[in-house]
């Protein structure tokens, strides 16, 4: 199993679900280059975790987040014989409104990057799940640290040509769409609809009570969801 980190860009924010996912899977995560000209750079790159990790099957479930999410479905349409699985959280396959991501860059372009903890501080309420401890809350602060302004807005402008409304239904593996019910970062179930619409071998999932950074709420047990889905999937084969 493959984790692709979202907008922050480290796979460190994934330390609540490793433990648990390493007792059913051989897990791998990395973190995501600042500098990439496209999300078919960042495929690459993925792919490249897929031959380190798995070099004799060269297959590997790929489990995207946000952003992340994108250049999972990317490498999905692109590699299709690497991917074993596909989970997708709080993602989607297009952006919209774009309105959203050109102010999102025009603000961080001027933003004092020193008072970026401040911002991520202030809207914890909006972003994580409610129930999420204040300590995990200030660990995921400590981890975002080290983000770039330059990673982070080199990423919200390769969202701004990424587009695979048109693609999904040539998505093969079986897939999983997860959504977080209380998500105003992105609209998650609405967006995982659409996809599990269009993917033949997918379905979704709406995680009840919580927000976009849903990976360190304290009740969000993901290899737990995923053995229950591979578990059901394994019936209805």
């Amino acid at each position: 199993m493959v984790l692709v980190p979202g907008m922050n860009g480290t796979g460190e924010l994934f330390y609540r679900q490793v433990p648990r996912l390493e007792r059913s899977y051989r897990v791998a995560t990395y973190s995501l280059r600042e500098d990439a000209e496209s999300l078919d750079l960042l495929a690459a790159d993925l792919a490249h975790v897929v031959d380190v990790v798995a070099p004799i099957t060269r297959r590997a479930m790929i489990v995207g987040e946000s952003f992340g999410g994108a250049v999972a479905l990317t490498f999905a349409l692109r590699s299709p014989e690497h991917v074993g699985a596909l989970v997708i959280l709080n993602s989607f396959p297009y952006f919209a409104p774009q309105v959203r991501l050109r102010l999102a860059i025009a603000g961080l372009s001027v933003l004092p990057w020193g008072a970026m903890s401040l911002v991520r501080r202030l809207t914890a309420f909006r972003l994580h799940s409610s129930h999420t401890h204040r300590a995990e809350v200030k660990q995921f602060i400590e981890l975002t640290a080290h983000a770039t302004r330059d990673g982070y807005i080199n990423r919200l402008r390769l969202l701004r040509r990424f587009d695979v409304r048109d693609r999904l239904r040539d998505i093969r593996q079986p897939a999983l769409f997860l959504a977080a019910e209380n998500d105003h970062l992105v609209p998650a179930v609405a967006q995982a609809r659409y996809m599990a619409d269009r993917v033949p071998s997918s379905v979704m999932r709406i995680l009840t009570g919580h927000g976009h950074i849903c990976l360190i709420a304290p009740d969000l047990d993901l290899a737990q969801i995923l053995n229950e889905w591979r578990g059901a999937t394994s019936c209805d084969e």
